[in-house]
């Protein structure tokens, strides 16, 4: 029922810019907060940021935070991350995710809530 895809990702020069974008259907997208991860090869999953159903709130993991930006426009079903100033260590598969809730809880960075997910699209930084 729910369909979770996101896209934007490839290949950008350290230091350089990126913007991904998720799509979501089969769900109400207004009510549900939404979420962004990433896992990188031979490390665990972790949370680069969560905004809330209405986008006035939003939370970013201290290994992103400065550098990336959640926003989501409603009416579109759409979901956004800007990331500028990539480094070395963002290269990951990026994970688009929604939420049962309407908030982010204090477990967000570990997906807790996060039920639908999409199928990822690769973020790779050249040096």
């Amino acid at each position: 029922q729910v369909q979770v895809v996101e896209s934007g990702g490839g290949l950008v020069e350290a230091g350089g810019s990126l913007r991904l974008s998720c799509t979501a259907s089969g769900l109400t997208f207004g009510k549900s907060a939404m979420g962004w991860f990433r896992q990188a090869a031979g490390k665990e999953r972790e949370g680069v940021a969560c905004i809330i159903y209405n986008g006035d709130r939003s939370y970013y993991g201290d290994s992103v935070k400065g550098r990336f930006a959640i926003s989501r426009d409603n009416a579109k079903n759409t979901l956004y991350l800007q990331m500028d100033s990539l480094q070395p260590e963002d290269p990951a598969m990026y994970y688009c995710a929604a939420s049962s809730l309407s908030v982010c809880l204090g477990t967000w960075s570990s997906a807790g809530g996060f039920g639908d997910w999409g199928q990822g699209t690769q973020v790779t930084v050249s040096s």
